[in-house]
């Protein structure tokens, strides 16, 4: 019984880490959606070389701010302290765990029957975050530049293969 179970712990190990690391980057996905959003649309910055052109003009452009590269830049230096807010709640069906918010973005209430808030899982879902933001910061700022649908799946389970292990299973809304 000792040798099957020190044979499966790795496993059961492993597949907790694979959860932890989809459920943070979905999480992450959510909280930079979510900052994005409350950026004024006609805020611009300015982009392009600051360089003198031969004729004496500079070629210098206006983008939105809310999903420039210095903007989503800034974000991910920060939003893995979001992760604070969060608790695991489990399926009382199904049994299987997810983040939500444990503090709303608006001050609303929130039901928060069945959640667990732990400075163990929120301690647990930043690292998560913060080793997420850091590995894939290109494949994040790619993705959030351009306004699209499906960033959570596309960037969390097909472009970066977080969330691979759970493709089968339907994801929860955080």
């Amino acid at each position: 019984l000792a040798a099957a179970l020190a044979a499966l712990l790795p496993a059961a190990c492993a597949r907790r880490s694979q959860d932890l690391h989809c459920r943070a980057c979905r999480a992450l996905v959510d909280e930079l959606e979510w900052e994005i959003a409350q950026v004024d649309p006609k805020k611009t910055i300015q982009m392009g070389s600051f360089r003198i052109n031969p004729d004496g003009s500079q070629s210098v452009v206006e983008v939105p701010y809310a999903r420039s590269e210095a903007h989503l830049t800034e974000l991910l230096e920060r939003v893995c302290e979001k992760m604070k807010e969060y608790g695991e709640k489990a399926d009382p069906s199904t049994h299987r765990k997810s983040y939500v918010r444990v503090i709303s973005h608006d001050g609303t209430k929130m039901d928060l029957s069945g959640v667990k808030i732990d400075g163990d899982v929120a301690s647990s879902l930043k690292f998560a975050c913060e080793s997420i933001a850091e590995e894939y910061e290109d494949e994040l700022i790619e993705f959030l530049s351009h306004e699209a649908d499906n960033v959570k799946d596309r960037l969390c389970s097909k472009r970066t293969d977080l969330c691979d292990h759970a493709l089968h299973i339907p994801h929860d809304e955080l």
